[in-house]
């Protein structure tokens, strides 16, 4: 298995639009078609970077954001140039539980430190166990966390904001 970055290629897209869709629904995430169309907008612009897990397939990926081109809710907390956005991070099923999310984690967190980012900022569902688990293995600490009913269905309907510094 390989974890790294490189051009894409429309089959590129389609596939990980196929399994981000498939394998990454669940009660914790909030993902439309729109959003998934959206962030693979600003892997096209440079504007974002794709981190693939790639064997004989594509074993899962994390998609990073960056600057300006981060979610401008964040600015409360930091100037958006000087940080990068882990939008998703994303495993096939057939191969979770096998530390795959914790390298494209880790892989995130060394591109945006070889960009001289002064931190990196993830979401997560706050009783998302295997998420908190991954984020603070990563060295990710909670910044705040709130009441988001629009984006959370389930559970206390919280979103946590966590921060890495780099």
């Amino acid at each position: 298995m390989k974890i790294y970055s490189r051009a894409l290629k429309e089959k590129d897209f389609k596939e990980m639009k196929a399994l981000l869709l498939r394998d990454g629904p669940n009660d914790w995430n909030f993902l439309t078609e729109e959003s998934v169309d959206y962030q693979f907008q600003l892997i096209r612009e440079s504007s974002a970077q794709a981190i693939l897990a790639e064997s004989d397939e594509l074993l899962g990926f994390a998609v990073l954001i960056f600057g300006e081109s981060c979610p401008d809710k964040l600015e409360k907390y930091t100037d958006l140039p000087t940080i990068a956005y882990v939008n998703d991070v994303v495993v096939s099923k057939s191969h979770s539980g096998k530390g795959i999310g914790n390298k494209l984690l880790a892989e995130c967190i060394s591109i945006a430190k070889s960009r001289n980012l002064k931190a990196v900022y993830i979401e997560r569902h706050e009783e998302n166990l295997a998420s908190a688990g991954m984020m603070a293995k990563a060295g990710f600490k909670i910044v705040e966390t709130f009441f988001d009913p629009k984006k959370r269905f389930t559970g206390s309907k919280t979103t946590s904001v966590l921060r890495m510094c780099t």
